[in-house]
């Protein structure tokens, strides 16, 4: 039974889902490496970029990861993509936890191509490969800190560890379906923030909705194409942590991906609108990966490599249009 829970990352979404496990009456004590931050929570007991939604009493705040961890019935993960390899590597070196480890972030590890809950098990060793589990879907930090209807997905190897977190994060109003396809799970939930960032870019330069809804619907068919070679579950991406998720982050003006692509058409560089913006948009990681995998698997990711191009090779959003609209069409395939 779920009684104390160890949080690793305390940025918008960290907290949030923090928050909400607090809610429910566990005990959460939350990792960050940022000491201001902690002071700030510990101190305000709200996020410094989420004003007006207070922290339950039992969540506390801590810059000590052996003290998060250690005594734990469960460990949540919430860092960037880029520093969860590093952040496990510190969990190892202290001894890893027996319980259950629910990995929410999202991202594909650049070089390696690996999914993420696949750097946790690389990392903390295969015998781990039981506790890890993953939770995924359409989820603006605001709306659920604020109790607004939410569906998500879960999944894990193991079908009790799967079971385990249906249970513990599931509220009237966060709803959690579990889906044992945990590579599609993951990887719809990575992919759509690259596809986000063009609809930003697209709704930047005024290009209207038929726009936007061509590159969310070929936009799917980049991630399917993903998918094949991650051994995913096609289906997978037409529920929640594929199609519920590029919805939203698409559609949403909170969605960080989305206001990055915006910014860069508004005339932003790419590093200014991410200082501008002051959280990680995690689709400028993820579009290196993707287009890492596409190379090696000989895939066409047209939109995908718009957004590389724009985001590591300066091409100007308008440009990267004229890439797109000079393709020759074909026979539409789904």
């Amino acid at each position: 039974m779920v009684k104390k829970i160890g949080y690793l990352g305390a940025g918008a979404w960290g907290y949030t889902l923090a928050s909400l496990l607090a809610s429910k009456g566990y005990t959460v004590e939350c990792w960050s490496i940022d000491e201001r931050a902690v002071d700030h929570m510990n101190e305000k007991r709200e996020h410094p970029t989420l004003k007006g939604f207070p922290a339950p009493p039992s969540l506390s705040f801590s810059t000590d990861l052996s003290k998060v961890i250690q005594g734990k019935d469960l460990i949540v993960e919430g860092v960037t993509s880029a520093g969860i390899r590093q952040v496990f590597q510190h969990i190892k070196e202290r001894g890893v936890p027996s319980c259950p480890i629910v990995l929410t972030s999202k991202g594909i590890e650049q070089n390696t191509g690996l999914l993420l809950t696949d750097v946790a098990i690389e990392v903390l060793g295969e015998k781990h490969k039981k506790q890890i589990g993953c939770l995924s879907g359409p989820s603006i930090a605001q709306e659920v800190l604020g109790g607004l209807p939410s569906s998500v997905v879960c999944s894990a190897y193991d079908a009790k560890v799967m079971a385990l977190i249906h249970e513990t994060f599931s509220t009237p109003t966060f709803r959690v379906y579990p889906n044992s396809d945990i590579n599609g799970v993951e990887l719809g939930g990575a992919l759509k923030n690259i596809i986000a960032i063009a609809c930003g870019v697209s709704d930047g330069l005024g290009f209207g909705d038929n726009a936007k809804a061509a590159l969310m619907t070929r936009g799917l068919h980049e991630i399917r194409k993903l998918a094949i070679t991650k051994g995913c579950n096609p289906d997978t991406l037409n529920g929640l942590a594929g199609m519920g998720d590029l919805c939203v982050t698409c559609l949403s003006t909170m969605s960080r991906n989305y206001r990055f692509g915006q910014m860069i058409a508004e005339g932003l560089e790419p590093e200014k609108a991410k200082e501008k913006i002051g959280m990680v948009v995690e689709g400028t990681y993820t579009c290196l990966s993707a287009m890492q995998i596409a190379g090696k698997e000989g895939l066409e990711l047209p939109i995908t490599e718009a957004v590389y191009r724009v985001v590591y090779e300066k091409l100007s959003p308008h440009d990267a249009v004229k890439f797109l609209l000079q393709r020759a069409t074909k026979e539409e395939y789904l």
